[in-house]
């Protein structure tokens, strides 16, 4: 199987750019399941409905949210109408939607998508991600029950992702991370044959401070002090993320490379 996985879209530069690409990634890579982390969308806070609604409308099979999942209101909704939009596993307990979810591949084959929130630096403690994933894990054999399974690792600590990764390894096919739109060049193949990346990078414009427009977030470094919101950069977007090749019958990662395209970082791919 051939998965994609975009990072934490930003702003108006990253839908577009997802927008303009996706399509003809899929096509030009035969690909056969698209996960986006979509919870920066809109504004850089969250993501709508109508938002969500475009980027699966453009090629992702799944969206994945993160600790900013309901800062736009009409999400709290939304979530509950479309059960391709994940929020993470362990927010607070009430929360609507659902952290995990087995969707169907174009070709039929199942496909095991979650989201867990970190706990090291976030603002708010959220509970223990490694027991979330453990019981997901557990329900949902990889090669048995569903033919790939795919972790979303949002958190700040790039520890912690490479923890969830070992952690996954011969159980999940894919630990990826999001959250702090910087990719790293981690990407391998674990032992166990699970495909790892400690964090996708953003979908949006690099001429930024992790996809804000620059000024204001200088200023706050330089002086300590605020003086307007953080807004989206508008510059043209690079799409980042992970692309992962899955053996049918196992459910390992044979295959895995960093996807950049567009924008300022040098192009790379499969």
């Amino acid at each position: 199987m051939r998965i994609l996985f975009l990072g934490d879209v930003m702003g108006r530069a990253g839908r577009a750019a997802v927008s303009e690409r996706l399509p003809a990634l899929r096509r030009d890579w035969r690909i056969d399941f698209v996960v986006v982390n979509g919870e920066n969308a809109t504004s850089g806070m969250g993501l709508s409905g109508a938002h969500a609604k475009s980027l699966l409308e453009v090629g992702a099979d799944c969206i994945t949210l993160g600790d900013h999942a309901f800062d736009q209101k009409d999400m709290l909704q939304y979530i509950e109408t479309d059960p391709r939009i994940l929020r993470p596993l362990n927010y607070a307990k009430d929360a609507p939607g659902r952290g995990a979810a087995v969707f169907k591949a174009g070709n039929g084959r199942k496909v095991l998508v979650a989201q867990v929130l970190g706990q090291v630096f976030m603002k708010r403690p959220f509970a223990d991600p490694f027991s979330a994933v453990d019981q997901v894990l557990k329900a949902h054999p990889r090669g048995g029950m569903v033919a790939a399974s795919l972790i979303d690792m949002h958190c700040e600590a790039t520890s912690e992702k490479m923890g969830m990764g070992h952690f996954c390894d011969g159980r999940a096919s894919v630990v990826v991370g999001t959250h702090t739109h910087v990719p790293t060049a981690d990407a391998q193949l674990l032992p166990g044959g699970t495909a790892f990346q400690s964090d996708a990078g953003m979908c949006g414009d690099y001429n930024s401070v992790i996809g804000m427009e620059k000024t204001e977030p200088m200023r706050r470094f330089v002086t300590g002090m605020p003086k307007n919101r953080f807004s989206p950069a508008l510059g043209e977007a690079t799409i980042s993320g992970l692309y992962v090749e899955t053996d049918d019958a196992t459910g390992a990662a044979t295959r895995v490379e960093m996807v950049r395209q567009g924008g300022r970082l040098t192009p790379c791919g499969p």
